[in-house]
């Protein structure tokens, strides 16, 4: 019987991708080294924008199931701007 594969942790993929960005911004890796944390940050990436779409889609669904709200798309540049003007 082959085992369910687990979504990873958001939390935990993102705090090892910051850890990654860190390693990688010092510029002291060797070149090998280097390539296998960015393909590493690359693949956590990928499980961190897995996750939050995921949390995006439940959202959406008990939002419609209740009926109480309706979404509007959110545009960070937009609210950046409007924070700046205050």
């Amino acid at each position: 019987m082959t085992k369910a594969k687990r979504p990873p942790d958001f939390e935990k993929s993102l705090a090892e991708l910051e850890a990654i960005v860190e390693k990688l911004e010092t510029g002291d890796l060797p070149i090998e080294e280097s390539l296998k944390s960015f393909e590493k940050g690359i693949a956590l990436t990928r499980d961190c924008q897995g996750a939050l779409d995921a949390a995006q889609a439940r959202v959406d669904i008990l939002l419609k199931r209740d009926g109480a709200a309706s979404l509007e798309r959110f545009d960070a540049d937009e609210d950046d701007e409007a924070s700046q003007d205050e």
